[in-house]
């Protein structure tokens, strides 16, 4: 049994979700949003909750319930709120900047890397070695951070790289003499 999927999706006031069949729509504030289910889970709107069921006790079912559930409640936080990741470029050298809606990337490479800003999503730069993603798909959010992090991704050694706000690079001693 799914704990999280147990637990009915409050909507709060400012927000308006519909429920039409396995498509949930929710706008608010930020924003709209929709997520569709999937066929092997069941969403029903009751007063001002979203509850998410199992429509039969197969694995799958039972996988997808916890998950949609989760799915649905980033939606809600989504327009109600929002969500931001943070990335950190340490190397020297290595900078960021914000020109128009692209993200001009300096990684120690021989050219610099140009990132197209998607639609829906805000990137700034508060220093040349801090990158904030902000908008309200958290999905979306993730996927471009971790699309640029990949593009030099921290190393062991010295620690060069793009990294997560507050993730631990494990680091290595290197050879020895």
């Amino acid at each position: 049994m799914s704990r999280i999927g147990k637990k009915p999706v409050a909507v709060p006031k400012g927000v308006t979700a519909t429920v039409n069949g396995q498509l949930v729509q929710v706008k608010g504030a930020k924003g709209q949003l929709e997520f569709l289910v999937p066929d092997d889970v069941s969403v029903v709107q009751q007063d001002n909750e979203i509850k998410v069921d199992p429509r039969n006790d197969t694995k799958r079912a039972r996988a997808l319930w916890g998950t949609s559930r989760a799915q649905v409640n980033n939606i809600i936080l989504g327009v109600t709120t929002g969500f931001e990741k943070k990335l950190e470029i340490t190397g020297v050298g290595y900078r960021a900047a914000v020109q128009g809606k692209v993200l001009q990337l300096a990684l120690g490479y021989s050219h610099d890397i140009n990132y197209p800003i998607p639609a829906g999503v805000t990137i700034v730069t508060p220093k040349p070695t801090e990158i904030t993603i902000t908008g309200i798909d958290k999905r979306q959010i993730g996927q471009i951070a971790a699309e640029i992090r990949a593009l030099r991704g921290p190393e062991p050694y010295k620690g060069k790289g793009v990294k997560y706000a507050g993730e631990f690079i494990f680091r290595k001693e290197g050879k020895k003499k």
